[in-house]
């Protein structure tokens, strides 16, 4: 939508114009009938991810080494 005021009437109606607009739409202001400045609303910002719940990853995990938790070469010394 885009819809054309003038200057001197946006000062009184600004807060009710910020609340109709939708994101992409734009405003052009004009003085004495000229264009001087155009307002284009912003797209929201995307919501970062959500981290998934608990117990969510069930079964990802195909393949574990048969020695997967066997000592540590490097960590016998301190086994002993």
């Amino acid at each position: 939508m885009t819809t054309t005021m003038a200057v001197e009437d946006i000062q009184w109606t600004l807060p009710e114009l910020l609340d109709r607009l939708t994101p992409g739409d734009e405003v052009i202001l004009t003085w004495n009938q000229q264009p001087v400045a155009k307002l284009v609303s912003e797209k929201p910002n995307p919501q970062p991810k959500q981290r998934p719940g608990p117990g969510l990853g069930k079964g990802m995990i195909t393949f574990i080494a048969p020695d997967f938790d066997a000592p540590l070469e490097h960590m016998k010394e301190y086994m002993e």
